[in-house]
């Protein structure tokens, strides 16, 4: 169909596909921004429920900065508003530099800018109104700390952390996760803090069915959400969390989206470390080599390419950015990253001067 963002034209068409004789057992998506959307359908077919109000809620990073705001682990933030006055907005923010400044829609680190000092925000604001004229611009302070990923699945209020990632992520002026480590390494007290945590956010947001992930830093000894995202984490996340535990997440979600109980038992204990690469340079892409020596070191489980040839690559600006993978498993952590490290150092990009 031509409309797939005309919602009466996509019911109409499965009310047809019914007439014909089709099954319609679930309406799901993993992409931004048709998380909710795809709930909201599943919810007037009266196939299973899922939280679309809590989704909905998720897709914008104001509006739940603005309902967690009364929990800790909320950083400092404020909204610059079109028409608000730049000092005005400025003052609130002094005290707290560096920040970080984002649209409530951005995702995959689009458009989420750096800023250093006083001197570098007015250029940094008034580059993302203009591209965003209409729009409330996010600001927060920028936490130092480790940084992990969880993902979470609810299923009739049970909460269950499936797992807990931690991130290594490239600071450029733009941020650029590069590495997963899988299981996250800490302690049972800073995990029963982190599911605290967990849990009221998720009450808080009203998820009472259905997936997403929260990133989280920690930071002198107290977890701060830097957002949360409704669906699972996007790349190779579903192959980190398989091979570290067993568990096919993308499965479990479809299940949930049929109105199923998932099943989360592990049946494999590995450490995983996923290896993303980036560029230095920008130019036409030639050829790729070292995808087949990537895959001959022992404990690679899979290795991605991402461009077509003939495309532009360039610095990572985004996710977007991020342009092959390697994940690899391994007994330990320091030898999961070890071999993830070397495979990775087999894949080559030519680039013609653009």
């Amino acid at each position: 169909m031509k409309n797939l963002l005309n919602e009466s034209c996509v019911i109409e068409e499965i009310s047809k596909l019914k007439e014909k004789g089709k099954q319609i057992d679930a309406c799901v998506s993993f992409i931004d921004p048709y998380i909710s959307y795809a709930a909201r359908i599943s919810m007037h077919l009266g196939l299973a429920q899922i939280s679309v109000e809590s989704l909905l809620l998720m897709e914008n990073k104001v509006a739940v900065r603005e309902r967690l705001n009364n929990l800790p682990i909320t950083p400092f933030y404020t909204v610059f508003h079109p028409g608000d006055s730049l000092k005005e907005v400025e003052k609130k923010c002094k005290s707290f530099y560096p920040i970080i400044i984002k649209p409530p829609i951005s995702n995959g680190s689009k458009d989420v800018l750096f800023v250093e000092n006083v001197e570098k925000f007015e250029k940094a604001l008034n580059h993302l109104h203009q591209k965003y004229p209409n729009s409330p611009l996010l600001i927060e302070e920028f936490l130092l700390g480790p940084q992990y990923l969880l993902e979470i699945l609810v299923y009739n209020n049970d909460i269950k952390v499936v797992g807990v990632i931690e991130q290594e992520v490239l600071y450029n002026g733009r941020f650029i996760v590069i590495g997963y480590k899988f299981p996250a390494m800490i302690s049972m007290d800073e995990y029963k803090d982190l599911y605290e945590c967990v849990s009221s956010i998720v009450e808080q947001t009203g998820l009472s069915t259905g997936s997403c992930h929260l990133e989280m830093k920690f930071v002198h000894g107290e977890w701060k959400m830097i957002e949360i995202n409704p669906r699972m984490s996007g790349g190779v996340m579903n192959q980190i969390i398989e091979e570290g535990t067993g568990i096919n997440l993308v499965k479990e979600i479809l299940k949930v989206n049929l109105g199923e109980e998932p099943t989360l038992i592990e049946t494999e204990k590995k450490h995983v470390y996923a290896r993303y690469l980036t560029i230095g340079s920008s130019g036409r892409l030639l050829k790729v080599t070292g995808k087949e020596l990537a895959l001959t070191h022992e404990g690679v489980k899979y290795v991605y390419i991402k461009p077509l040839l003939g495309r532009i690559l360039t610095n990572p600006y985004s996710m977007g950015n991020r342009y092959a993978c390697v994940v690899a498993s391994s007994d330990s952590e320091e030898r999961a990253k070890e071999i993830a490290l070397a495979a990775a150092r087999e894949i080559k990009f030519y680039l013609e001067p653009y």
